[in-house]
């Protein structure tokens, strides 16, 4: 399965109308496309930092879908007053859920470099070691693992059930992200902080 992630960076003051936007209007007609199997969307509002995320059956949905959105996506950024807007495109390589995120969710990224050749060898570490530590935080909810191969990077999100958890957690989470990145070899590029501000990602279970 595979998702393409959309960065708008715009007027921290339109964050909600973005939400909207996206929940309204972008959201129903993606999840009538052939493939699409969810979207998610996260908002730094004090930034004005959002990130929606497609999800599809196969690396040809994916495609397909690209010419269909490009209007959407610069609706988007205008009801955003973007600055910058990123794509990328991903594998989606690990999923697990212990519970349902609620209202008050918020999400952890983690954006990594990883050594040329290591990609399969960086998921493995993940499910196996990492995985079990972060489904023992307090208040975690799910957790996913995005990989672009060709780019040797990757991001993984970390739901927890609500704001307190989430800075609860900023220490422990801080100190396993640094024992996982080197043991292996991989490089922590940025880590970040959002609501979850929308949820419908129908991915299945794929720890």
């Amino acid at each position: 399965m595979y998702a393409r992630t959309t960065t708008v960076r715009g007027d921290p003051r339109a964050v909600d109308d973005g939400i909207a936007f996206i929940r309204n209007d972008v959201w129903p007609m993606v999840e009538r496309m052939d493939g699409c199997i969810g979207m998610s969307m996260l908002a730094d509002r004090e930034a004005g930092r959002c990130i929606v995320t497609t999800a599809w059956a196969d690396e040809d949905a994916m495609r397909a879908s690209a010419d269909a959105v490009r209007e959407s996506r610069r609706q988007a950024a205008e009801v955003m007053r973007a600055e910058a807007v990123d794509i990328a495109e991903w594998e989606i390589a690990v999923l697990h859920r212990s519970r349902p995120a609620g209202d008050a969710a918020c999400v952890r990224g983690t954006w990594v470099d990883i050594p040329a050749g290591q990609v399969d060898g960086m998921i493995d570490a993940f499910r196996m070691s990492l995985l079990p530590r972060l489904e023992d935080l307090p208040g975690f909810c799910s957790v996913s693992l995005l990989v672009d191969r060709p780019g040797q990077r990757g991001v993984a999100a970390v739901t927890y059930e609500d704001r307190a958890a989430l800075e609860r957690t900023r220490e422990q989470g801080a100190a396993i992200r640094e024992e996982f990145s080197r043991a292996t070899g991989s490089t922590i590029t940025e880590v970040a902080e959002f609501d979850l501000a929308m949820a419908h990602l129908h991915v299945p279970e794929m720890a």
